[in-house]
């Protein structure tokens, strides 16, 4: 369509034409036509002429002057007009495009237009604008002279058009970063000529077309970061001049590296990075002499690395990370003399660390982490003059700290933490000037520490904890101007703390807890105005905190406790703080009014000290306090009522073994969120009336006292131990009270409800039996038929190397080996003729492909320690099998309410269970870019592994989602997907309300999984008192004040104070989960935290676990950004402290 411009000046001339007969000159000159009037026309005319008036001229001169006002729009040439005819059908925001203007004669002027010395466009190159519209294509196809079609992230969106192929000169098209989907055009593949193909970074779907072979003169092809799938096509072994290839951020681009790439002989770039790739690298890799770059990692790799790779003479960078490959590293990697960059972190590599590698003069960066790997660091090592970072955290690595190690003066990360290596720390490390992180934590390190680290000028952090170092703490360490994080915690240090490290001005964190060290805390701490944490705790220091401490101005935590401190607690503490524990010291004198300063703390203990005198009233106004702990002291007085006023008291408040008086104040009454009170051991009179209105409470002790009067009426105080209320020689139970609420009555309406039972109970097992036979028979007849048809056209993709044929699988899908049922099919137990025994998930119906296609796209990108592994997957038009690893001790619901009830069923072993599904579901929401829903949260889907280790299983109903995880995720704008629904008893409120469904359904489904392992009840157990669902058993159980401790499963009675304690705090988080309001539930990486909290693990465990389980997209930590140059996708070790609250 022309201009409007363009029409209405035709229309105009039209009519000049009509009037006066005007004569276009040929031919065309640039567009221009050329209009001369007749000479008759003339002003002057003779008086043979017909009479005409002068008006009359003037009048109809004007059409022509009119006309000839719009001959600019005539001037644009044929492909001007084209472009600007694609400009009027563009969405441009602002004057992106300013310069194509209709009245000039050629658009070679125009931005972005080039043409050549015929005056014809031969390359457009539009990038970074804002133009919203389709693609140009359709509009320019006579455009026969463009050489080159650039248009780059101008937010075009809609379909490549089959048109692209009309370009027979074209030799470069980029329409990379846009928005543009559907399939690649087999027509682009008819541009004989093209060298660059760039369509990467948009959303295009689909297989690589074979047809890429045709272009047999590509130099660049990038396909990467769009949602492309199948294989690559071997056909690209045709491509021999071809030197770039990057598909990587495919996520569903499968199957194996083609052998045929190492027909690609000039490559220079391989970029296959986080796809689904799997299989070996072929040893045809050999043959890429010039390739520098090959990136393959966050993949499905296995198998060796093959030795052919020793071949690639021209390899810089080689990052193969986050697989699975195994076998050794190969020596012949050594012969590499230009490589730099080697990541191999996270893969299953075993053997020792070749010597060779020491060959590699341009290295600067290793990292080995996260393997299996034994033996010695390499004393070749001390080779690699420019290596800057060194890292092999997380394996088997025995033997000593090389001393060659430090000629490596360039050096800024040495991570060889949770590794087996002994003996000292060499002093040359000292030599080490570029030094910013040293973590060597989790080690058998002997010795001293060695003052020469002082001369690391550069060191930021230091991590030697959990070792038998020993000695003194070097002063001179505290010189580091840059030290930020010192971590000593859980070694064999002595000595003092050294006065020097008031110098340390920068230091954020300091942990030097577990040692023995003496003396006492220098006054010179005070002078660290940047210091957040500090953890002194479990050593021998006396004397007083000294009041400088207060100018620890951004102090957060300070954790004293078991020491020998002694003198009063000065009310300068520092403002900000939020956690204090000072307990088991002997410290001494009145609690001062200053403590009412510290408005952001949240946890004060206190506890097994000297402190006497009254709790000074000012504590009310620390209003986010949630634990108070000034239990084991000399206080006195009475128990100030400001106390109620805290309302943030949810863990704990105890105040026993203290010579508290008077009454209990009758604002406790409004404490309505606390779990647990203890105010045992003091000399309190009155009655217990203000406590009955406590709902909360999980665990009270009020023993040792002087109460009197009667027990409050409520099932709460029923159920109290006896220990609990014991030396009170005045607190009376009335007799309504002893009296059995269900009490004996007439025995014919139970015997009735008795026979109703039983006739109900014998015909439902009919019906069930009944059902079981239908079943099983239908199940033979499939199975035969399965069996006779003809097995062809099967599609296999394997994550694993397995030895097996379908046949193998097939012929043993059979009732005898079924092991278990799920939401989305029939799981068997079969062995290969290998000898192992894989889990197959034979999906329920061939129509089934949503639950099928959901668990390949979720467990095909993800792996956590507690997630089922997928090892691969076949399917044909009647059968979909899913392959895993199989789990001996069968599901979490067996082990609690199946024949062998007996086994696993410690608490210690379900803590460990709940745990390990927690740490699961807080990876897919929280770790896992976009966030999954599992969607089916249940005991039968959390499977048990040989030591009964948690795996959460049947991804069926999985989905990822866009959005933050910590707002929830709205999948109502997911309207081409189903919605999630999970299993009766398990589901959340808000499916059969038809909310939205979010992360916080998972937590609600995981709150009746924790109730199901604290009571050993299903959630439809008939037993449950009026049929009711657990939850709501639980909730009415609470409610009526009944001891909590009467909901725990009969076989965990018995245990110890402290187990129990565990029990009830564990059954207050399920609660937590279980709220009807999502928003009222916490988010799973809470669940974690508190859990963790309840049970007091060991700090060792490395934060490694949490944040490097690989795939999906795993988030950066960002704790210490400066210090990892994450660009080149090192491993996470850097963040991986010795302790967990880093």
């Amino acid at each position: 369509p022309r201009p409007l411009s363009l029409s209405l000046s035709l229309s105009l001339c039209s009519v000049f034409i009509f009037i006066f007969p005007i004569n276009i000159v040929k031919p065309k000159i640039h567009g221009v036509l050329r209009f001369t009037i007749p000479t008759h026309f003339s002003p002057s005319y003779s008086s043979s002429s017909s009479p005409m008036p002068p008006n009359f001229y003037r009048l109809c001169f004007f059409p022509f002057l009119l006309c000839f006002s719009f001959i600019p729009c005539f001037s644009l040439d044929e492909q001007g007009q084209a472009l600007f005819s694609w400009k009027s059908q563009l969405n441009i925001s602002g004057d992106a495009l300013a310069s194509w203007n209709a009245a000039n004669e050629s658009p070679c002027n125009w931005l972005g237009v080039k043409c050549n010395q015929k005056g014809e466009v031969s390359e457009i190159q539009l990038k970074g604008m804002d133009l919203q519209g389709l693609p140009p294509v359709t509009i320019l196809r006579n455009l026969k002279s463009l050489t080159s079609l650039t248009l780059s992230s101008l937010n075009l969106t809609g379909g490549i058009p089959k048109e692209i192929g009309v370009f027979p000169e074209l030799k470069a098209l980029d329409l990379s970063d846009n928005s543009l989907s559907g399939e690649i055009p087999v027509e682009i593949f008819r541009l004989k000529k093209l060298q660059t193909l760039s369509l990467n970074t948009n959303y295009l779907e689909g297989v690589i077309p074979t047809e890429i072979g045709n272009l047999t003169g590509l130099v660049e092809l990038m396909l990467f970061d769009n949602k492309l799938s199948g294989e690559i096509p071997r056909s690209i072994g045709e491509l021999k001049n071809l030197e770039i290839f990057r598909a990587g951020g495919n996520k569903n681009l499968r199957g194996e590296v083609p052998w045929e790439i190492g027909n690609c002989e000039n490559l220079v770039m391989l970029g296959l990075a986080e796809t689904s790739l799997s299989g070996r690298l072929p040893a045809s890799i050999g043959n890429l002499r010039r390739v520098q770059t090959i990136a393959i990692y966050t993949s499905l790799l296995s198998g060796p690395i093959p030795d052919e790779i020793g071949s690639c003479t021209e390899l810089q960078n080689l990052y193969l990370y986050q697989n699975s490959i195994s076998g050794s590293i190969p020596a012949t990697i050594g012969g590499l003399k230009k490589l730099q960059s080697l990541l191999l972190w996270e893969n299953n590599l075993v053997g020792k660390i070749p010597t060779e590698l020491g060959n590699c003069p341009e290295l600067w960066l290793i990292d080995l982490s996260e393997n299996h790997l034994t033996g010695n660091i390499p004393r070749s090592f001390g080779n690699l003059k420019n290596l800057q970072e060194l890292q092999l955290s997380v394996n088997q690595i025995s033997g000593t700290i090389p001393e060659e190690l430090a000629n490596c003066t360039k050096l800024t990360h040495l991570e060889i933490d949770n590794n087996l290596i002994t003996g000292e720390i060499p002093s040359l490390m000292g030599n080490l000037r570029s030094l910013t992180m040293f973590f060597a934590w989790q080690n058998k390190l002997t010795g001293n520490i060695p003052g020469s680290l002082s001369r690391c000028g550069e060191l930021q952090a230091i991590d030697l904890s959990y070792n038998s170092l020993s000695g003194s703490i070097p002063k001179e360490i505290f010189g580091l101007r840059n030290l930020t994080k010192l971590l000593l915690l859980s070694n064999d240090l002595s000595g003092s703390i050294p006065s020097d490290i008031g110098n340390c001005t920068n230091l954020y964190r300091l942990r030097l807890n577990g040692n023995r060290l003496a003396g006492s805390i220098p006054a010179e701490i005070g002078n660290l105005k940047n210091l957040n944490f500090v953890d002194l705790s479990e050593n021998r220091l006396v004397g007083i905190i000294s009041p400088e401490i207060s100018g620890c101005e951004s102090l957060e935590f300070l954790d004293l406790h078991s020491n020998s401190l002694s003198g009063s607690l000065l009310g300068t503490l520092p403002k900000n703080l939020k956690f204090i524990d000072f307990a088991d010291n002997s410290l001494s004198g009145p609690l001062p009014p200053g403590i009412g300063l510290l408005t952001e703390l949240t946890k004060l203990n206190l506890a097994k000290n000297r402190f006497s005198g009254e709790i000074p009233r000012e504590i009310s106004t620390c209003r986010s306090l949630q634990l108070l702990n000034l239990g084991d002291n000399a206080f006195s007085g009475e128990i100030p009522e400001e106390l109620g006023l805290i309302s943030s008291l949810a863990i704990a408040l105890n105040l026993s073994c203290n010579g508290f008086v008077g009454e209990i104040p009758s604002r406790f009454s409004d404490l309505r969120n606390l779990g647990v009170l203890d105010i045992s051991h003091n000399r309190l009179t009155g009655n217990l009336i203000v406590l009955s209105d406590l709902q909360n409470l999980v665990s009270l002790n009020v023993s040792f006292n002087d109460f009197s009067g009667e027990l409050p009426n409520t099932p709460f105080f029923r159920r109290l131990p006896l220990s609990d209320l014991a030396s009170n020689k005045g607190l009376y139970i009335s007799n309504g009270i002893s009296t059995r609420p269900d009490g004996l009555g007439s025995s014919t309406p139970n015997t009735s409800a008795v026979k109703l039972g039983i006739a109900i109970l014998v015909a439902v097992t009919a019906v069930l039996v009944l059902l079981a036979v239908y079943t099983l028979v239908r199940a033979r007849v499939a199975e035969k038929r399965l069996l006779e048809e003809e097995i062809d056209s099967w599609e296999v993709t394997l994550y694993q190397k397995l030895d097996f044929s379908i046949d193998d699988i097939v012929k043993n899908l059979t009732s005898a080996n079924v092991i278990g049922t799920g939401s989305s099919g029939v799981v068997y137990r079969i062995t290969i003729p290998s000898g192992e025994t894989l889990a197959v998930k034979k999906m329920w119906s061939k129509e089934q492909s949503g639950a099928f296609n959901s668990e390949i796209n979720t467990l095909g990108s993800i792996r956590h320690r507690n997630i089922v592994r997928l090892l691969g997957w076949c399917s044909n038009r009647n059968l979909k099998l899913l392959f895993y690893d199989y789990l001996p001790n069968g599901s979490l619901s067996s082990r609690l309410h199946g024949a062998g009830k007996g086994g696993g069923v410690e608490w210690e072993a379900r803590y460990d269970v709940v745990l390990g599904v927690a740490h699961a579901l807080a990876y897919l929401h929280h770790d896992c870019l976009p966030a999954i829903i599992h969607g089916d949260v249940k005991a039968m889907n959390v499977l048990l592994g040989p030591q009964y280790e948690p795996y959460l299983a049947d991804f069926g109903l999985a989905r990822t989602v866009s959005g933050n995880p910590n707002t929830g995720i709205d999948l109502s704008k997911q309207s081409n997907r189903p919605p999630l629904a999970g299993s009766y008893g398990y589901m959340a409120p808000e499916h059969a309300s038809m909310q939205r469904i979010t992360e916080k359904s998972d937590v609600y489904s995981y709150g009746v999984v924790l109730l199901e392992v604290l009571t050993g009840k299903h959630p439809l157990d008939p037993d449950l008192r009026g049929g009711a669902h657990l939850v709501k058993w639980v909730r009415d159980h609470l409610a009526e004040k009944k001891d909590p401790s009467k909901l725990l499963d009969p076989r965990l009675h018995g245990r110890t104070d402290p187990i129990m304690h565990e029990m009830l705090q564990t059954l207050a988080v399920a609660f937590l989960c279980v709220s009807n309001k999502a928003s009222e539930r916490p988010l799973m990486k809470d669940v974690v935290a508190m859990l963790t909290e309840i049970r007091q693990t060991d700090v060792g465990r490395s934060e490694t676990d949490k944040v490097k389980s690989g795939g999906c997209g795993s988030k950066e930590p960002q704790l210490m950004s400066h210090e990892k140059i994450i660009s080149h996708g090192s491993s996470n070790c850097s963040f991986a402290f010795s302790d967990d609250s880093v």
